[in-house]
Order: structure tokens, then sequence, then C-alpha cells
């Protein structure tokens, strides 16, 4: 645990500094170039910075220990940051739902695994054998939550999101008629799906591998 803590004071000591000499020195019109200093300006930035107790290990180590087993866990996922991977799975979900609505093989195809993909599948070639047409209208998200992390071996990971949505879901006949659902009815929707990832580093994308009503 202490080698663990050590990283993070140290990461979040390298980003605090580099913040406090960009206002010290100014990096001109560029931000993209290298920053030259010398050993006196980085000890009388790093002096400043504990002056004003902008940097406190203590309080630092003390939020690392505070974070709940959830999070620790998700800090084992490489380049994974909780809040980009929420914002890209309600959008995955409402790409997700869309397609499936439509019948759209070719984009579930790059969202979901082979597996599920085939459900779907099924279930789009059922609806097209009965002349069904379904109609899905994602009105928002009101909460989108990561619930558990599974790691799979050495080289995969779960993540089970559940996501409370409004819909309105429709599915009409060959003429066009409502047969289930109603239009003016907005109903609110709990659903639980799980994310799949390789944990290599270089791949960033992740997949739908099931998906549940709660």
């Amino acid at each position: 645990m202490s080698g663990y803590l050590d990283i993070i004071l140290l990461v979040v000591l390298v980003v605090v500094i580099f913040g406090k000499l960009k206002s010290i020195l100014g990096t001109g019109a560029d931000d993209t170039k290298i920053i030259m200093i010398s050993k006196e300006q980085f000890e009388k930035a790093y002096q400043e910075l504990k002056k004003n107790n902008a940097f406190n290990e203590s309080n630092v180590t003390q939020n690392a220990e505070n974070m709940s087993p959830l999070d620790k866990e998700l800090m084992k996922i490489p380049n994974f940051d909780k809040n980009v991977f929420l914002k890209g799975a309600q959008k995955a979900f409402e790409m997700i739902l869309s397609s499936f609505s439509k019948g759209d093989a070719v984009t579930l195809s790059k969202l979901v695994n082979k597996e599920l993909l085939k459900k779907f599948e099924e279930v789009i070639e059922e609806r097209k054998a009965e002349g069904l047409v379904s109609e899905t209208d994602l009105i928002g998200f009101i909460t989108t939550e990561v619930e558990s992390v599974n790691f799979i071996g050495q080289n995969k990971v779960n993540l089970v999101v559940k996501f409370v949505s409004e819909q309105v879901n429709l599915l009409k006949n060959a003429e066009g008629e409502v047969v289930e659902g109603d239009e003016n009815y907005v109903q609110t929707i709990s659903d639980v799906w799980t994310f799949e990832k390789s944990l290599n580093p270089k791949v960033n994308n992740w997949l739908l591998c099931s998906t549940r009503k709660c």
C-alpha cells in the first residue's frame, strides 16, 4: 500500500509543480514548447507550494485512503477515467438502442461483442418475419453509474453499468399501427449493461457483452 501511495503522491506533486511553474515562468503563446528550468527555479516553485500549502502530502494520502473499494479497483484499469467512460457509455447506450430499434446490424457489430450481436440479429430477423417495426425515443438519462468491476484473468476486464433513463418505446405492424406501447407515455427504465475490454493499454474501445432489465 505504501508503494501505491508513493506513486499517487509523486504524480500529484509533478502535476501541481508543473502548473505552478507555468504561472511563475510562463510558457508564451505556444503551450507545447518544452520548459527548460534550473534547479534553483524548481526549488523556488516547490518552496512556494509548501508555503502556500498548495501541496499537502497528508491530505493526498487521506484522499487515497478514503476512496471507495470500487474506485480503487477502477484505478487498476490502464488509462481509465471514470467520468470519460460514463459519458462514452451513455453515447454507446444511445447508439445501440437506436441501432437495435432500426435493425442496423452493421453499427451494432462495432459496439457489441460477437455473442451478443448474434442474439440481437435473431430478434431483428424475428421482427422482420412478423412485419413488425420497432421505434425507440431516448428522452434522457436520469442516472448512470458503474456498479461493479470484474477482472477476468490478466487479459480482460468487465464493467457493470446501471442506466436509468426515460424512453418512449413503440412496436408497429406493417400498416404502421401501434400494437405495443403508447407514444404519449414516457417510461422510466432501468437497464444493467456489462461492457468488456482488453487490459492492453493500447486498446481503448469497450464492447457491450450483456444486457438485462432491473
